[in-house]
């Protein structure tokens, strides 16, 4: 049985041979790994069951002093955050599409990386992703303040923005398509650590309609809806699986009670995460560590449930606490390196 084959298991609820894992990391922890293991194939070397298709040289262009120009010509300065940055310049100053270009949604840099992908792991579930997928990309362009007001004071902008960046989605989900991949991951945060940043009423009339038409283009392929969202946002869970997501990511244990959500939505919804980045990882000893891998391992022996921890990796995290939880995920019994 392939990892492929394993993934397909769990987001099917069925029981699998062993609880898979896909593990991120962000430069400074990825580099921590590295220089351990002396190789930079970390993804090949810790056996992660999810191939992502991401071609990041190919997406930003380096503007020199931090600053990065991503390709709907937002500016994002990584003098701090050096894996996604700050926005400096959103491109919508005023509440209009008038005079702004999206660019090709079929454009060959998004694309690069998906052959390269399968060639190399040809036994991996293969995964599509779309970050900043509507929500973020509408903040991005328009900037967070502005887009808060005009939910309320410009709605039918905000109505013809999201479905212009939906339509930019579409197309590149049909693109996609054209390659044999398994699935989509939609990245959009709409929570914090309480709550939605909109709010349940706005989600439920702006966001969610784009979402529906999204999600539904997958799945009429056959193909799985993978979604991550940071923040406290269970009470969507129930409209998430109505609009057709597949599976979901980070599930944050700060603000959700993990060991309810598994056993409560098997056979509807699976879920991707799970290990707390916020206090177990940077702050818990490798026992700690180890004791929480094991408790998740043990919630998802049924399937509907992908290892991993909450978010990417920060570099805070020390050495031994990343070893523990990838040793826990790759000295399970059933897995064979």
């Amino acid at each position: 049985m392939t990892k492929r084959d394993v993934i397909r298991q769990v987001l099917s609820h069925q029981r699998p041979p062993y609880v898979p894992w896909s593990f991120s990391f962000t430069l400074e922890a990825k580099e921590k790994l590295e220089r351990h293991f002396g190789s930079t194939s970390l993804d090949l070397l810790l056996h992660d069951h999810l191939a992502w298709a991401v071609n990041p040289a190919g997406s930003f262009v380096d503007l020199g002093h931090d600053q990065f120009r991503d390709p709907f010509g937002v500016v994002w300065d990584r003098s701090v955050d050096k894996d996604i940055g700050q926005v400096v310049s959103p491109q919508l100053g005023e509440p209009t599409l008038s005079g702004y270009q999206f660019p090709d949604p079929t454009d060959a840099t998004f694309f690069n990386a998906v052959p390269e992908m399968i060639a190399r792991q040809p036994d991996c579930f293969r995964v599509f992703p779309i970050g900043f997928s509507l929500y973020e990309r509408a903040w991005t362009l328009r900037g967070m303040e502005n887009l808060m007001m005009d939910f309320v004071e410009n709605p039918d902008f905000v109505r013809q923005l999201l479905r212009a960046i939906a339509d930019f989605n579409l197309a590149q989900v049909r693109h996609a398509l054209t390659f044999d991949i398994d699935g989509v991951y939609f990245g959009d945060d709409w929570g914090q650590q309480q709550g939605l940043q909109m709010g349940p009423g706005l989600w439920h009339e702006f966001i969610e309609p784009e979402l529906k038409r999204m999600y539904a283009a997958v799945r009429s392929a056959g193909k799985f809806v993978f979604i991550h969202s940071c923040g406290d946002v269970d009470e969507l869970f129930d409209s998430l699986v109505a609009d057709g997501v597949n599976c979901f990511n980070p599930f944050q244990p700060e603000v959700m009670n993990v060991a309810e959500l598994i056993p409560r939505f098997h056979g509807r919804l699976a879920f991707h995460g799970g290990l707390s980045t916020q206090r177990t990882l940077p702050y818990g000893t490798t026992d700690d560590v180890r004791a929480e891998t094991r408790r998740l391992i043990a919630l998802g022996r049924d399937g509907g449930y992908i290892l991993a921890p909450a978010h990417a990796v920060e570099g805070d995290v020390p050495l031994e606490n990343m070893l523990a939880f990838i040793d826990e995920a790759l000295g399970q019994p059933g897995f064979k390196r």
